[in-house]
């Protein structure tokens, strides 16, 4: 096989963000929506028919989906890949926040707030519902002055987000080294350098000076991911902080409840839109074991 690109063009107009979770394939380097069709690229030498059977199948686990006779498969050359994706990529406006590329200006009104995000191969714009619904959240509830710790930041979208709303500091832990990169030359391209700082790992490598008084933890991941790490999102929570666990399915809801409840965190509000749900959890000031 050659360097090129496979380009997977599926004409309906679906949730992208929720069929990457579907297919979870580490291997997909990219996927945008445009005029009802949604693309998702693969490096040639990495697409194969065990790739395409799983697409399919993440397709048919949608609601309502009938959609294998709608899927084409086109080869693209490299170097025009890049270009299809940067024309993809339009600014996107959620409540205050206007989220563009560098080179497309957009008029800011008053009280709006920006954030620069070019494409990258860790790219991540909150399109998503569970992203979209943790931005709402951000900047209904968030009070200013918080520490935050953003567990799966990807792109940096939600900690970059929540010090432009008033926080006073966030850590970004991501655990691929791509997304990390990316991550970190989003934090510079926005000027937050001196408020954001991303680490690669897991919360398990957070060193114990940076552990103090945090007072929101965001977990925008997946339910055996949050299943999984549960222990260190309560644990690194100060007393009284708030926890908000995204990521998850409708179906899946009781099952985070009853877990992060059973290790002293209140369930105290939850949203939830598209079949997605975010729920709040406060870490009350006498919890056990409470820092």
């Amino acid at each position: 096989m050659g360097n090129g690109w496979v380009d997977v063009c599926i004409q309906d107009n679906l949730d992208v963000g929720e069929l990457l979770r579907r297919l979870d394939d580490a291997t997909v380097q990219g996927a945008w929506e445009d005029r009802g069709e949604v693309h998702l690229y693969w490096a040639e030498a990495q697409w194969n028919e065990e790739r395409l059977s799983a697409l399919r199948g993440a397709l048919a686990g949608l609601v309502g989906s009938s959609r294998e006779q709608a899927l084409s498969v086109t080869l693209v050359p490299a170097q025009d890949w890049n270009e299809a994706w940067a024309r993809s990529v339009k600014p996107l406006r959620i409540g205050r926040f206007v989220i563009r590329p560098s080179w497309e200006p957009v008029r800011l009104g008053p009280s709006d707030l920006e954030i620069i995000l070019d494409p990258k191969q860790a790219f991540g714009t909150g399109h998503h519902a569970t992203t979209r619904m943790l931005l709402e959240w951000l900047q209904q509830d968030l009070r200013g002055g918080e520490r935050i710790v953003d567990v799966g930041t990807g792109s940096a979208i939600l900690a970059m987000a929540a010090v432009k709303l008033g926080a006073n500091s966030a850590i970004g832990i991501e655990i691929d080294p791509v997304a990390v990169d990316c991550a970190k030359e989003y934090v510079e391209q926005n000027g937050l350098l001196d408020q954001i700082d991303i680490v690669c790992g897991t919360l398990v490598d957070l060193p114990q000076e940076k552990r103090q008084s945090i007072d929101l933890v965001l977990a925008n991941l997946d339910r055996q991911t949050v299943l999984s790490l549960a222990e260190d999102l309560a644990s690194v929570a100060s007393a009284g902080a708030r926890v908000l666990v995204s990521g998850i399915l409708l179906e899946q809801e009781s099952e985070i409840v009853e877990r992060l409840s059973t290790l002293g965190l209140a369930c105290v509000s939850r949203r939830d839109e598209e079949g997605w749900v975010v729920i709040q959890f406060l870490k009350p000031e006498s919890c056990d074991g409470a820092a």
